[in-house]
């Protein structure tokens, strides 16, 4: 019988079943061998009947709700018979039957198969002339009674238990999946805030320190000994500003390493689309090369408010649109969704809490590079978010991106 899926307790109560019915056995055919007019027979079919039972505990193809545990207990029901008919005290074997029919049969089957052999066992008072009274019935249809609650109640608790671990299981797989998507985003964010840093202090610093310098250079003459110098210092900082650069490219998240800043939205629309989302990406206008403080926050902005239309929106359909045009660069994201009042903030769809800070960090990214998110949205509506960013002058004066 089954022992693998029950916790070791369920060892010690098999262990207690099989002494039960062996001992009810021997207890028949030792009041036969000193009482009955059968005494041959009833020892037989007791010990073959023990026979019969230690066969099936001992088989592993006898498992629960399986045919080779149905087919094993009608056999050993049928030995039980014969010996009832032979013996009166074979009616206590009854109540082990109990168990075991409630264990290995499915619930619809064990019912009523429990009920027969109650009833059989109370057939058996009137088969041996036995004296009929409320007990005779009330004895084995109350064993019956316990024996089924016994086992469906062990089973709830054995379910419920079994639920329980695999919660824990799936909270403990929860939490150190967070644990590690929480590094990951910590350390993303960290490389982000470096690269922004060194764009916006050391690589804007050496553009200008190079600007200076050329603008000294053309003020000198060729034969003027500080030329040289100047020349020399030139360079330095123009090297300096391309090692800068590949640090910020080095530092920058992963998508945009990996190709362009169009690619890495193709990308991103390609990984949210699901079975209840379809995400569509656009080019408008004619491409340019981007600052990486720019492709960055771009791409944050986009994955942001896509995280904000599968969180909260219940879109089905949701578009992504980057524009180049002569001045600016934008970023449009809409969605088809239940929409909410801009001010209040996205609402889950599973709760009622609103706000958060995606919109407010996607309004700072904007501030800092001088350009405006909008977001447009009514309840039942859906939501645009667009992001637009003025161009760099081309000519890297100071205060503007030139790096």
């Amino acid at each position: 019988m089954d022992s693998r899926a029950h916790p070791p307790v369920a060892a010690a109560l098999r262990l207690c079943l099989h002494a039960l019915l062996v001992g009810l056995l021997a207890l028949a055919a030792v009041r036969a061998v000193s009482d009955s007019t059968h005494t041959a027979a009833v020892v037989v079919v007791s010990c073959l009947m023990a026979a019969v039972y230690a066969a099936g505990a001992l088989a592993p193809a006898v498992q629960p709700r399986t045919r080779a545990a149905a087919l094993w207990l009608a056999v050993l029901g049928a030995v039980w018979l014969a010996l009832l008919v032979l013996s009166p005290d074979a009616l206590w074997v009854a109540f082990p039957l109990y168990f075991l029919q409630l264990h290995l049969l499915p619930t619809r089957w064990a019912l009523p198969v429990v009920a027969v052999t109650a009833l059989a066992a109370i057939a058996c008072f009137v088969l041996h002339g036995q004296a009929v009274n409320p007990g005779t019935f009330i004895g084995p249809l109350l064993g019956a009674a316990v024996a089924v609650a016994t086992v469906l109640g062990y089973e709830a608790l054995f379910r419920e238990s079994e639920r329980r671990r695999e919660l824990i299981e799936e909270l403990m797989s929860t939490r150190a999946e967070l644990a590690e998507a929480e590094r990951t985003a910590g350390t993303l964010a960290e490389r982000e805030r470096l690269a922004r840093e060194i764009h916006d202090t050391l690589a804007q610093g050496l553009s200008s320190i190079q600007l200076l310098l050329r603008a000294a250079e053309r003020t000198l003459s060729a034969e003027d000994p500080a030329t040289a110098h100047v020349r020399r210092a030139r360079e330095a900082a123009q090297d300096n500003l391309a090692e800068a650069r590949r640090f910020v490219r080095a530092l920058s998240p992963p998508d945009l390493a990996n190709g362009s800043l169009a690619a890495a939205l193709e990308r991103l629309s390609s990984r949210t689309t699901g079975p209840g989302l379809t995400v569509q990406f656009a080019v408008s206008g004619t491409p340019v090369e981007l600052p990486t403080p720019y492709e960055v926050a771009l791409l944050r902005t986009a994955q942001s408010a896509l995280a904000n239309t599968v969180r909260h929106a219940g879109a089905g359909r949701a578009e992504i649109t980057l524009s180049f045009m002569d001045t600016s660069v934008s970023l449009d994201v809409v969605d088809d969704g239940r929409g909410f009042v801009p001010g209040r903030g996205p609402v889950a769809a599973d709760s009622g809490d609103t706000g958060g800070f995606g919109l407010p960090a996607m309004r700072a990214r904007a501030r800092s590079l001088g350009g405006t998110l909008s977001v447009e949205s009514a309840p039942g509506q859906g939501t645009a978010v667009a992001l637009t960013l003025p161009l760099p002058i081309p000519d890297g004066r100071p205060g503007q991106d030139a790096a």
